[in-house]
């Protein structure tokens, strides 16, 4: 039986943050953005279609879910929604605030600049900023 580990590459370029009822949520290690992503906890499995119909249904609940209240709580302008998978075949789904003024504006986040990683202190204010909307979000997530 197969079980659920991290890619190597998501785990090198992200912080842990917290499991939601089917995804681990990961802060991208880069400072530009308001970025999370979202990883199915479901073993080998690279594409959406993959995913029973009921893990569909709660891997859009969750996504929609945190990508609204980060893009209240932090105030962007546009919520990016985008899964990839060209390097990194486990699937996951990229949830990224964005600013008309960013670094990547309006192109996308991928190959635009260098990465900012977090300072300590400012990777702590941030981990406790989506927390709180996390926490927030368990009661609906689980229903």
């Amino acid at each position: 039986m197969d079980t659920f580990d991290l890619d190597s590459r998501l785990a090198a370029d992200t912080l842990p943050l917290a499991d939601l009822p089917l995804c681990r949520a990961v802060l991208m290690n880069d400072a530009r953005y308001p970025w999370v992503i979202l990883i199915p906890r479901v073993p080998s499995v690279s594409e959406v279609f993959e995913l029973s119909n009921q893990d569909q249904t709660q891997l859009w609940r969750e996504a929609t879910a945190l990508g609204e209240a980060m893009k209240g709580a932090f105030h962007g302008d546009k919520l990016n929604i985008a899964t990839l998978g060209n390097v990194v075949s486990q699937l996951h789904l990229h949830l990224v605030v964005r600013y008309q003024d960013d670094a990547s504006w309006p192109a996308p986040v991928w190959g635009n600049g260098t990465p900012e990683p977090y300072s300590l202190n400012l990777q702590g204010q941030r981990r406790e900023q989506l927390l709180a909307q996390i926490d927030g979000l368990n009661t609906t997530l689980n229903q």
